[in-house]
């Protein structure tokens, strides 16, 4: 399977055979949210200073992607992410943590500047590696 050029393997829970734009295109939306296996991922765009938004996908680029839909200059971009298990549980776990660190919330973006955001994701991402060491 190829989304937008870029291999899945048939490991993947929504592999299926095939050359798709988006996982949209070859999903339904209803399909890809009982989907468990994913990531948390940070995305910015500088025409908002400061502001991270902290979201959950299957796959971060694939999302990524859908929101330059809306920017007619492409400058969504993908600071940090986490693959997690569960993406649902993770993500609201994430909203918690970025509520405390922030200045200000508006639904799933935050102020806080992406050094911090980048540092709260390296954070967690160590704690995974020392838990499944354990």
């Amino acid at each position: 399977m190829y989304i937008n050029g870029k291999y899945i393997p048939q490991n993947h829970p929504l592999w299926k055979p095939g050359r798709y734009k988006s996982l949209d295109d070859a999903w339904s939306h209803e399909q890809i949210e009982r989907t468990k296996e994913g990531e948390v991922y940070a995305i910015v765009n500088d025409a908002w200073l400061d502001w991270v938004k902290v979201g959950k996908a299957v796959n971060a680029d694939d999302r990524c992607n859908g929101y330059q839909t809306s920017s007619p200059f492409r400058d969504y971009r993908i600071i940090a992410r986490l693959s997690t298990d569960d993406r649902h549980k993770k993500e609201a776990e994430m909203h918690k943590v970025f509520a405390h660190f922030a200045d200000d919330r508006n639904g799933e973006w935050f102020k806080i500047s992406t050094v911090n955001a980048i540092k709260i994701f390296n954070f967690h991402q160590m704690q995974e590696v020392e838990y499944e060491a354990a």
